[in-house]
């Protein structure tokens, strides 16, 4: 009986430790096709902030979040771009880069969280 439990133990040690992984990946070219292309090649412009957005979706036994992936990485750069307030003056957004964080706790809690960072330029010219 001693045997056992210490069996039993030894195999709930062995899968509530190593359980816990975070992946991080990220995506720095843009896979968009409809862009517009801002060439700097003068120093006609300054750098005046570094803005980010944060989007996460959790799942819970693999239930729920898995259908909102596909809109996290939408949801983080508008927000992104709430913060950046690039509306009505001369600026633009410039070196963005889109991160993406997995976790994944004690085999049933899994975090699924995108960043999308840049920096805010201003054309002085």
């Amino acid at each position: 009986m001693k045997k056992a439990k210490l069996l039993i133990f030894v195999i709930g040690i062995t899968f509530l430790l190593p359980s816990c992984m975070t992946l991080n990946s990220g995506l720095t070219e843009n896979v968009n096709n409809h862009t517009t292309s801002v060439v700097l090649s003068r120093k006609n412009y300054n750098v005046i902030a570094s803005v980010q957005g944060e989007a996460q979706t959790t799942s819970i036994f693999g239930l729920g979040g898995g259908i909102l992936k596909k809109g996290l990485i939408a949801k983080a750069k508008s927000k992104m771009l709430k913060n950046a307030d690039i509306v009505g003056g001369a600026k633009a957004i410039i070196n963005e880069t889109v991160e993406v964080k997995r976790a994944r706790y004690f085999f049933f809690i899994s975090t699924y969280t995108v960043i999308v960072s840049g920096h805010v330029i201003e054309f002085t010219e």
